[in-house]
């Protein structure tokens, strides 16, 4: 009987260690499954920007969107000069700003001031105190820009007449729109002046809830604008017919994939059946789409190419795509969106902000077409950045004793202190802010960008 009982204990005890080694088996299954599918997923399955691996970057678009990065900080710091009253502050005053210029502690304000000599001076006066001002050049481009802005006027208000237009209320939150500010090239004072300068197009209103809270309204529907952008690249038109109405679309969209990219062809048929499925205008009426069915998603595709198509850099910043996705009736979860049809659109995760390229907009890292605004920000761009000595930061008293060595006759003085103390070091290229963007451990050095710039330029 006993033996019998130790017979039964043991073989019990054989089929739990064989449990055991069974489920020890299928957990090491899973991991080393689980674990070479995360290293041979494609681009398209991430759910992160991150967890794309850097061999599937396309370096021309990074390259272009640290360039844009460069311009974005100089630009901030021309117009917090430029609401001053002398177009002068204490750079001690410019610490408020740090989180918007990305320059973390102990980095030190006045060093990066001193990195763009040609844009922005330093000078302390009698009791010590640091300013900071724009160089005769830097307030010449504010004033060519004013004149950009005003000749572009009239095309910006038909971009935000055309996103009203897409919109699924006619209306839009006017703080959503100063998102898109400098990306349409709308001016400073757009929201106070600007917005009441086109009535015939669009009025400011208040919410009835809250009337703290102002919307842009559209006042009358255009039928010629009615007109995606592809359509008239397609077409060979500037604008659609007095009688035009949105409807249905079958355009296939421009492709271009990163000549590195071998993978393609695995997604050669899904591409072709996404490009021949019809889709639903963005200017149409889209209540009616069931939100994650095949044609609401490629309708999304088309609202984000226009609004893409309608910027100066053909970018933007992903966070403000995100800001309308009820408005432009866009599923929620529109960067999964952006990263699957990255042969229309490229996502840059570089910075802390991420940007969405369209594609079809560059040839390497240069845009193709290039308006007036975006030379002069370009200009901007070349003047930004220095390599050699830093410059003597002047006194007021110095500057006293400057100029009346100036109203001297030049050739009683033999001194050429003057002339020593303005000289610098010559560089074969221009070093744009290496220390610019100290939070971002993986940024590429901003020298090779602007070497890159470069090239292309004299090209």
């Amino acid at each position: 009987m006993m033996t019998a009982k130790v017979v039964k204990i043991s073989s019990l005890v054989n089929k739990l260690n064989l449990l055991d080694d069974l489920s020890l088996r299928r957990a090491w299954y899973k991991q080393s499954s689980s674990l070479w599918w995360s290293q041979n997923r494609l681009m398209t399955s991430s759910k992160r920007v991150q967890d794309r691996s850097k061999n599937k970057r396309i370096r021309p678009l990074e390259i272009a969107a640290e360039k844009w990065k460069i311009f974005s900080k100089m630009k901030f710091l021309m117009e917090i000069l430029r609401k001053e009253p002398e177009m002068v502050i204490p750079v001690r005053s410019l610490d408020q700003y740090r989180k918007q210029i990305n320059l973390p502690k102990p980095h030190k304000m006045s060093d990066f001031i001193r990195k763009s000599p040609k844009l922005f001076e330093l000078c302390k006066d009698k009791n010590g105190l640091l300013w900071c001002g724009m160089t005769e050049e830097a307030e010449d481009l504010l004033e060519e820009e004013e004149r950009l802005l005003e000749e572009h006027s009239d095309k910006a208000a038909e971009y935000v007449t055309r996103c009203l237009m897409m919109s699924v209320d006619k209306r839009l939150p006017l703080a959503k729109i100063a998102h898109f500010r400098r990306d349409f090239g709308l001016p400073l004072d757009f929201r106070t002046t600007w917005v009441h300068k086109y009535p015939e197009l669009f009025r400011v209103v208040k919410c009835k809830e809250d009337p703290e809270l102002e919307y842009l309204e559209l006042v009358t529907w255009n039928p010629k604008w009615a007109i995606t952008e592809l359509e008239k690249k397609v077409l060979g038109v500037t604008e659609a017919g007095p009688d035009h109405t949105p409807e249905m679309l079958s355009l296939p969209f421009p492709l271009k994939f990163p000549p590195e990219y071998k993978k393609v062809y695995r997604y050669g048929g899904k591409i072709e059946h996404f490009q021949k499925r019809a889709y639903l205008s963005p200017y149409a009426d889209a209540r009616e789409l069931k939100a994650g069915s095949l044609e609401f998603d490629k309708r999304a595709v088309a609202v984000m190419h226009e609004l893409l198509s309608f910027t100066l850099e053909k970018r933007l910043v992903t966070d403000h795509l995100t800001h309308y996705r009820r408005e432009f009736v866009m599923p929620q979860k529109l960067m999964r969106l952006l990263l699957k049809h990255f042969g229309i659109f490229y996502v840059s995760e570089r910075g802390k902000r991420f940007s969405v390229f369209l594609t079809e907009g560059y040839e390497d890292s240069e845009l193709i077409e290039k308006r007036p605004l975006v030379l002069w920000r370009e200009k901007v761009l070349s003047l930004s950045g220095y390599r050699g000595r830093k410059k003597k930061i002047q006194s007021f008293s110095d500057l006293s004793e400057l100029s009346d060595m100036e109203n001297k006759d030049p050739l009683e003085d033999d001194s050429e202190s003057v002339n020593t103390s303005i000289q610098f070091e010559q560089a074969e290229t221009i070093k744009s802010l290496e220390d610019a963007s100290f939070a971002d451990d993986d940024e590429m050095e901003v020298g090779e960008v602007c070497s890159a710039y470069k090239d292309t330029n004299a090209s």
